[in-house]
């Protein structure tokens, strides 16, 4: 009896070490100085994990497709300072879960209207990069300006015309995804995110962002990226009524940021040269100085 009970007792101890080691290195991966933890039950009962830091206005951040909520590392350790900074995981990215449904911006927008009412951060600067663009018009298309400050657009669009050199490398390229996945997002990360010779990416950083962009199951990520360029959101632009600051890096998509810029009323245009998509974090002291001197203009707007 005692030896079954030894048995039990040491597979016991070596299942809980194993989880926590998965817990350590999960925890590890999401880490930011400073910010905490925690989840957000959606109404149809995905929890959408977030980090928040700080305290004052508020501000949500929202990272594009695959990318998890710790790519905002930078603004979070800067703004927490002045701010109540939130970075949330969409649904299917990050640490949060990963349903098989509700992979297209209307959904996705209705996950930020779950964390913005959770959070009670209205009225919120909202931020999104890339896909998240898209899907921060949704939110508004779907629930109005009413609580928001503002709203900053970084490198995306709200949808887009058939281009005939760039949608058939878009496809060829979903193509190579689902041939070698790992060795397409390696790629993707290095020659897309990143590009600013003045700031290098070390290998531990970039091998974090790759794995992070593994999290979300393929068939999701097709469906997100299908989602994305066949979602036409540029009606709903009229809707903005709040600053919009719009940051985009110099690239052959420029002519859909200059119409995103010329659609959304009273819109302020910014082009970054020699960065990556991730400009925010190809340049990060750059981006913080621009959206810095956005917000104090808020501020003083109010006064």
């Amino acid at each position: 009896m005692r030896r079954t009970s030894g048995l039990v007792a040491g597979l016991s101890f070596a299942l809980l070490a194993c989880a926590l080691a998965q817990s350590s290195s999960a925890a590890e991966s999401t880490a930011v100085p400073g910010a905490k933890s925690g989840f957000v039950t959606t109404t149809d009962g995905v929890k959408i994990h977030y980090l928040e830091a700080g305290h004052g206005p508020a501000m949500l951040f929202v990272p594009g497709w695959t990318m998890p909520a710790w790519i905002w590392e930078h603004q979070i350790a800067h703004f927490s300072r002045t701010h109540r900074v939130v970075a949330m995981d969409p649904r299917s990215q990050g640490d949060s879960d990963k349903p098989t449904e509700g992979h297209f911006p209307a959904a996705r927008a209705r996950d930020i209207k779950a964390v913005i009412d959770a959070l009670n951060l209205s009225p919120v600067v909202l931020v999104g990069w890339s896909m998240g663009v898209t899907e921060t018009v949704a939110y508004v298309d779907e629930f109005g300006t009413d609580s928001l400050a503002a709203l900053v657009m970084v490198d995306g669009f709200a949808g887009s015309d058939f281009d005939p050199v760039q949608s058939p490398r878009m496809l060829r390229w979903a193509n190579s995804f689902q041939l070698d996945r790992p060795k397409a997002v390696d790629a993707f990360v290095r020659g897309g995110l990143y590009v600013n010779p003045e700031i290098k990416q070390d290998e531990d950083y970039i091998r974090r962002v790759v794995d992070a962009s593994l999290k979300t199951p393929t068939n999701s990520a097709m469906a997100l990226l299908l989602a994305y360029f066949a979602t036409d959101l540029r009606p709903a632009l009229a809707k903005i009524d709040k600053p919009a600051l719009i940051v985009v890096a110099q690239s052959p998509w420029m002519k859909y940021y200059q119409e995103l810029h010329q659609m959304t009323p009273g819109s302020r245009l910014e082009v970054f040269e020699g960065v990556g998509h991730a400009l925010f974090a190809d340049d990060p002291a750059r981006f913080n100085s621009l959206l810095e001197e956005f917000l104090l203009g808020l501020s003083a707007r109010k006064n």
